[in-house]
């Protein structure tokens, strides 16, 4: 007879495999084998998990959240508004050209946190960066790490899709309601820590030409097109409406962006069929495929079994360590948000059960450890801003940095969580 529980282990473990090795999507595959494990038959599964198991499963309010959150922006982005914010922004930066790779970081932040999520905001900020470092002499690789680490940096906003995700599992999963804005504090210190280093390194600092004053220069550089139109001001008032719904009075983030989204439709301040198509499907489904794998695997006693696994190789002390190191190495080559986050934050209570500790360290150790590795070229976010350097850039040198940095970064992650157990173990 086999043992529910481990087929669902092996079928995470295959979707993490395929996931970094094949173009098939990982939620769609996953939605698959929790078919297979719900109708596979009493006489052959010890515990017959049952196809009622399987569609309870599927997390239809993260489905909402993330469809109305991803379509409010991409009307947002599709209208033109955040592409004028970004351009007014770097012309603030006056005559310091230092200052405006510190700009696109904040810049990407701040767009990740407002609800955009991390793709969507290196998508928005990584053309106009890479193209604004060309012409002003900016080293591409600092710039890119800028962009890319203040994108990861906001992504885990709990008004975005990531944070949806972490906020969802923090909630139902680890008992840690509000806990996701202490996660997206640790990730955004995480984030800003690695990328400011690396901006200094690599050579982020060097150059202190003045920015083009006169407004010919500056159209030359890509800095024109700042004036905001009607629309614009209007998409702006509806983005600050649902922020204030959302924080102020405590509105569902979905059914909020969803209403946002429909006032921007219904006053034609954005097309709706380009929205839509921009909307990333893919991500959704991959995210809610493995999210129910995960499901299942809850179920069937899988996460246990994972859990205790851990626990055999790990102490209370080297535990958040470890957890910061696998689910890096994951992320390099696969989705943090579709993969990392809902296959290992349902392992943190079994691991707080074998080892004790602290579970929203454990659970940092998982957000930060898989997010800080996204600067990677295999990864969206560094493919994103691989594809918006310029021509004349030497793309096959910035993929081999990028990609250096990337698989470097859950070592550092890694050494990070443990020099922070330790000290809090000496405490």
């Amino acid at each position: 007879m086999l043992d529910p529980a481990w087929l669902a282990i092996a079928a995470l473990v295959l979707v993490v495999v395929v996931s970094c090795t094949s173009r098939v999507n990982p939620g769609l595959l996953a939605l698959v084998l929790a078919w297979l494990l719900g109708v596979c038959p009493a006489s052959l599964c010890e515990r017959p998990v049952g196809l009622k198991v399987v569609i309870g499963g599927f997390p239809s309010g993260l489905f909402l959240t993330l469809t109305g959150v991803t379509l409010l922006f991409a009307l947002v982005q599709d209208n033109g508004t955040l592409d004028r914010v970004a351009r007014r922004a770097v012309r603030a930066c006056g005559g310091r050209t230092g200052l405006v790779p510190v700009l696109f970081f904040a810049l990407a932040a701040a767009v990740g946190t407002a609800g955009a999520g991390n793709i969507a905001a290196a998508a928005l900020v990584a053309p106009a960066a890479m193209s604004t470092a060309r012409r002003l002499g900016i080293p591409a690789f600092p710039m890119a790490l800028m962009v890319a680490h203040g994108a990861i940096a906001g992504g885990m906003s709990p008004f975005g899709p990531a944070g949806v995700v972490v906020a969802a599992m923090c909630r139902d999963r680890l008992g840690l309601p509000g806990a996701e804005w202490a996660i997206y504090a640790h990730n955004f210190l995480a984030n800003a820590a690695v990328g400011f280093a690396g901006f200094a390194l690599f050579g982020g600092l060097r150059r202190h030409t003045p920015l083009p004053a006169d407004a010919e220069r500056l159209a030359e550089a890509g800095l024109d097109a700042t004036t905001l139109s009607g629309r614009h001001r209007g998409t702006l008032l509806v983005l600050g409406l649902v922020a204030a719904a959302v924080v102020g009075l405590g509105a569902d983030v979905g059914m909020t962006a969803l209403a946002g989204a429909v006032v921007l439709i219904g006053f034609r301040i954005a097309d709706e069929s380009r929205a839509v198509q921009a909307v990333p499907w893919g991500v959704i489904l991959m995210v809610c495929g493995v999210s129910t794998l995960a499901a299942v695997l809850e179920h069937t006693g899988g996460t246990d079994r994972l859990a205790g696994m851990l626990a055999r190789v790990a102490t209370p002390a080297t535990a958040p360590a470890l957890v910061a190191l696998v689910c890096g190495l994951v992320s390099v080559y696969s989705s943090t948000t579709g993969v990392v986050l809902p296959a290992f934050l349902p392992l943190v209570p079994g691991l707080v059960a074998h080892l004790g500790g602290d579970p929203l360290f454990l659970a940092s150790s998982v957000v930060v450890g898989g997010n800080v590795a996204d600067a990677s070229p295999l990864s969206t976010i560094g493919a994103l801003c691989l594809a918006s350097a310029c021509a004349g850039e030497d793309r096959r040198r910035l993929f081999s940095r990028l990609l250096a940095w990337g698989l470097a970064m859950p070592f550092v992650a890694a050494v990070g969580y443990g020099l922070i157990a330790a000290v809090r173990g000496g405490l």
